[in-house]
């Protein structure tokens, strides 16, 4: 498919996301449709490493996916099958890019350059891939899974986007999905439909869209944009003008802990007094515990009100209410923990070659004016 008509298609089902130059479908949400518990679906940023696969209006009906490699019962199924032959769940979590933030590098790095909006929290309804490999009947041998699916390189035929998988302790884990449904609606087009893999805690990469087949490897699964430097940290630091070896990079299994302030907006304008500053704290396996918020540069914090959020993988909303009395410039700023300690950093995140999990204390500069 065209990328004019990709971005048309986009258009029209997602208005208000912004469209990032590449050549691929990439688009991000403005920060101030990012504030509610589920993100609809037409906020929801989109994330394409290659062409959009052309399916047609049956393919769901049509669609199959296989089950195979390093287990002792092959097999496939249809969307029907899986919803008829395995217990049908959801679950609420955060999808993320790992290159959400990248534009916020000190040093430039390549990649997209997203700013804040390459994030979203929605309902995922599907069946466990666990349940899936359990009919299978996984090997000793298993140590990976990798991912299939039809999008290829855009100029490049038969060449896939991406192939991605994962650790097997993760597929088995029972929040890893194997979804047909976002928001309680049957799983769109351009966001993987009919099947995609939901991993809560990985970053968006490992989400695999348009899902055809998953092989069980008995070794790191080595697709597309799965090796060199693609999707991984580097173990030790590293400054922008050290060679870079991957050999001393690891895949990114974790996403780390982060809030987003929705209100105010950046160029704000307040009379003195109470501000209410509100948003969204998310993080990867490790719980989100606490928000602080600053309006004097980090000088002072005061404790963000946390809501209960809708599991253990959504994102939590927070208020705040601080004092801003000083006529002129302020910075707010928010800063979430998560429950072992982790917390962002206030000089920004560890600098990567790739730009991945800047996780940066956010902050939003507006003014307080006279009445």
């Amino acid at each position: 498919m065209a990328l004019e008509i990709e971005r048309a298609l986009l258009r029209l089902a997602k208005p208000g996301l912004r469209l990032l130059e590449d050549e691929a479908l990439n688009a991000e949400a403005p920060v101030d449709l990012l504030g509610d518990d589920l993100t609809p679906i037409p906020s929801f940023f989109i994330r394409n490493n290659g062409r959009l696969p052309v399916l047609g209006a049956d393919a769901a009906d049509r669609w199959a996916l296989t089950l195979d490699g390093e287990v002792e019962r092959p097999r496939a199924w249809t969307l029907a099958e899986l919803k008829r032959d395995f217990p049908v769940v959801s679950l609420t979590a955060v999808l993320e890019c790992a290159g959400n933030g990248r534009a916020g590098f000190s040093a430039a790095t390549e990649g997209l350059q997203w700013t804040l909006g390459a994030i979203g929290c929605a309902r995922w309804t599907g069946v466990r891939l666990a349940d899936l490999l359990a009919a299978a009947g996984v090997r000793r041998s298993a140590a990976y899974t990798g991912h299939f699916s039809p999008d290829e390189r855009a100029g490049k035929p038969g060449q896939p986007a991406i192939s991605r998988g994962l650790p097997i302790e993760k597929a088995l884990a029972p929040e890893t999905l194997v979804a047909f449904a976002m928001n309680d609606e049957p799983l769109p087009y351009l966001h993987g439909g009919p099947l995609r893999i939901v991993a809560p805690g990985f970053p968006g990469s490992a989400w695999q869209k348009w899902l055809t087949r998953i092989a069980v490897r008995d070794r790191e699964h080595d697709g597309e944009k799965m090796t060199g430097t693609n999707y991984r940290l580097p173990r030790e630091p590293v400054r922008p003008s050290d060679a870079i070896d991957p050999a001393r990079f690891t895949v990114i299994t974790d996403m780390p802990v982060k809030a987003l302030i929705t209100a105010p907006l950046a160029g704000f304008a307040a009379s003195p007094g109470e501000l209410a500053v509100r948003g969204v704290a998310w993080s990867g396996h490790i719980p989100v515990a606490s928000v602080a918020v600053s309006a004097d540069g980090g000088a002072s914090w005061c404790e963000a009100s946390l809501e209960a959020g809708a599991g253990r993988f959504a994102w939590r909303r927070f208020t705040a209410p601080i004092m801003a009395d000083a006529v002129g410039p302020v910075t707010i700023m928010a800063r979430a923990t998560d429950a072992k300690g982790g917390t962002q950093p206030l000089d920004g995140a560890p600098w990567n070659p790739r730009g991945y999990c800047n996780n940066a204390v956010h902050r939003v500069v507006g003014a307080i004016v006279p009445r």
